[in-house]
């Protein structure tokens, strides 16, 4: 191997990618990138902190420090000491969360609506007299006849928890707090408490760049904690298309990304219960919003059929099965409620979403995006709802972009340009290592404004902070002095054109809506942006690269994660639920890989311009 050989180091879930010479190790390789592991021992092997997973390439053998530090399984699963390792090829790394010194910028707040508490499990207190010779009932007949006389149908469930009515009564004077899930036959008894154990549910919004999970009083409906995380399928695929594609070589792979996801889940779940004093035995219902493609990975459904026309999901309808099949760490016998998908790539997400927002029942012409590496878009005029999804991809999440990275400390998220200068600001106010979502779309519109690009993204040869390179013009946004790893942050055409790919979509989705119900941009009046991006996004710097219409700023509202809050609406409400499933059956789904006209307005969208026609 020569010395000058290069090897690209791919760092997710951060998204950073590096080139490093043969005999650099992980550790450095991620610190070039501008990335801080933690690494207590400096980087001699003696703290086993800067603990990462190979997901693909070569690397150098288990070395007798990462023997010590290490377990058979842990080195089985792919974890290594990055500072013991030398790549020997390409490599693409899975970074733990604990193995980062900053935590990476997560949305999980959405603007809340009140509900109507109703949830699906309910606490019944018993209070029973002891049997004795007059009174020989068994003890699910005595429980059973106490939820009789509340009303409630009679009491069904797994031999594991019938066991523990009879235990938990004898052991705590015939007190016990029963959770139940009713239904019009019988109440199926999910866990069994001491009298006046609290309950709690958990509601997720299972993204395919990031997790939104929140622990919620089923009593009071107030969220206990909330917490994001990435969503660690990213090392398997950067999109739900790559993912799937991964999925598609083996039944391995699919099991492999359920797993991941759901080891991701649990250990968020423990995070949040720590942090409320409640036991996750006391987690007794469940709601997960996601994508079709990422409901049916998190399911452990196949996703084959997803990956090619006609696009046709295993589910539509509402699912609910046992958290225990996919070792979901809640009470076992909890039911995981997850809504119905509207199509193959508009999913149980958006219905949470127009759940959250109300925008399918409003009674004036009202759009909503929800921005992501799949754009999901919602049109309601007259009181119908149309909906399509666009492939923005991975480019708002700072993927495909030369110094691109996701949202965490040292990412430039806000920019303006002058003539001659250029002012930035990064999330942590650190020193600049790279660019996010936010800050690649600031970026354009403000290279847009000085003339640094034109319409069709081409740069600018003429402003002097552009320079040409392998006869390639690019954009030097921040000097190498000026940044946390001593190397220049630009932006080339390759990156302009992958926000002009995703934009374009985007906005050729919305004409199309607007052209099936025969309306112009001019008749929305509600123009409702939600998403983790869409919360992030500076929205003058959409509108002036022809991302959305050109309307009044106060039409537009940016709302966060609605699907969360849509997720949290269910959990606390059987109403919501039958709401949600009224949503899916009256909204017209338009694929747009079939429309005449996509290709025709795509091409349109992706000029740079503003304009409430493009």
């Amino acid at each position: 191997m020569g010395e000058n050989k290069l090897h690209k180091i791919d760092l997710e879930p951060i998204g950073r990618r590096v080139e490093v010479p043969a005999g650099t190790t992980l550790l450095e390789a991620a610190q070039k990138a501008g990335i801080d592991l933690v690494a207590s021992c400096g980087g001699v092997g003696i703290c086993g902190t800067c603990r990462v997973r190979v997901i693909q390439g070569s690397v150098s053998p288990v070395s007798l420090t990462e023997q010590e530090a290490l377990d058979a399984d842990q080195v089985a699963a792919g974890f290594r000491l990055a500072c013991q390792v030398y790549p020997q090829s390409d490599v693409r790394l899975d970074i733990p969360p604990e193995s980062l010194t900053s935590a990476q910028k997560m949305q999980v707040d959405g603007r809340e609506v009140e509900t109507a508490l109703d949830p699906a499990v309910q606490p019944i207190d018993l209070d029973l007299p002891a049997p004795h010779l007059e009174d020989l009932r068994s003890d699910l007949d005595r429980a059973g006849q106490a939820l009789a006389e509340r009303g409630f149908p009679p009491l069904q469930g797994s031999l594991e928890r019938l066991a523990e009515v009879s235990s938990t009564l004898r052991t705590s004077g015939w007190q016990a707090r029963l959770a139940i899930q009713p239904n019009a036959h019988f109440s199926n008894l999910v866990a069994v408490y001491p009298k006046s154990t609290p309950l709690a549910g958990v509601a997720m919004d299972i993204g395919s760049t990031k997790l939104a999970i929140y622990l919620v009083d089923l009593e009071s409906g107030a969220t206990l904690a909330r917490l994001g995380a990435m969503n660690p399928q990213i090392a398997y695929g950067e999109d739900v298309v790559s993912r799937i594609a991964f999925a598609n070589r083996s039944p391995e792979n699919r099991r492999l990304l359920q797993t991941r996801l759901v080891e991701t889940i649990n250990q968020s779940i423990e995070t949040l219960c720590q942090s409320s004093g409640i036991r996750s035995s006391q987690i007794v219902d469940v709601t997960a919003v996601g994508n079709t493609a990422m409901h049916h990975l998190f399911c452990g459904l196949p996703v084959e059929q997803l990956g090619a026309a006609p696009y046709v999901p295993v589910v539509s309808a509402p699912l609910s099965f046992r958290a225990g099949e996919i070792n979901l760490n809640v009470a076992p016998d909890a039911q995981v409620f997850l809504p119905a998908n509207i199509a193959g790539y508009v999913g149980a997400d958006h219905v949470a979403a127009l759940l959250a927002t109300r925008s399918y029942a409003a009674d004036h012409t009202t759009v909503l995006v929800d921005i992501g590496t799949n754009t999901e878009i919602s049109l309601t005029h007259q009181g119908k709802v149309f909906s399509c999804s666009t492939a923005s991809g991975p480019a708002f999440e700072g993927a495909h972009i030369r110094d691109g990275m996701r949202a965490a400390p040292g990412a430039i998220e806000r920019v303006h340009l002058s003539a001659s200068d250029a002012h930035i600001s990064t999330i942590a106010g650190q020193p600049p290592v790279g660019i996010c979502g936010s800050g690649i779309l600031t970026t354009i519109s403000e290279m847009l404004a000085v003339g640094a690009i034109d319409a069709r993204g081409v740069i600018n040869p003429a402003d002097r902070r552009v320079r040409s390179r392998n006869n390639r013009n690019e954009f030097i946004l921040v000097p190498a002095e000026q940044t946390g790893h001593g190397r220049e942050i630009v932006v080339t055409r390759k990156c302009i054109n992958e926000i002009q790919l995703a934009k374009g979509a985007i906005r050729a989705g919305i004409n199309i809506l607007l052209t099936e119900c025969g309306i112009t941009p001019a008749d929305v009046q509600d123009f409702i942006i939600a998403g983790a991006f869409g919360t992030h996004l500076d929205l003058e710097s959409a509108l002036q690269i022809g991302m959305f219409p050109d309307l009044p700023h106060e039409r537009f509202h940016q709302v966060g994660n609605a699907a969360g809050v849509g997720a949290k609406q269910m959990l606390l409400s059987r109403r919501k639920r039958d709401e949600a499933a009224h949503i899916v059956k009256n909204v017209s789904y338009i694929e747009l890989t079939t429309y005449n006209e996509f290709t025709a307005q795509f091409v349109e969208a992706m000029y740079l311009r503003r304009g409430e026609n493009l």
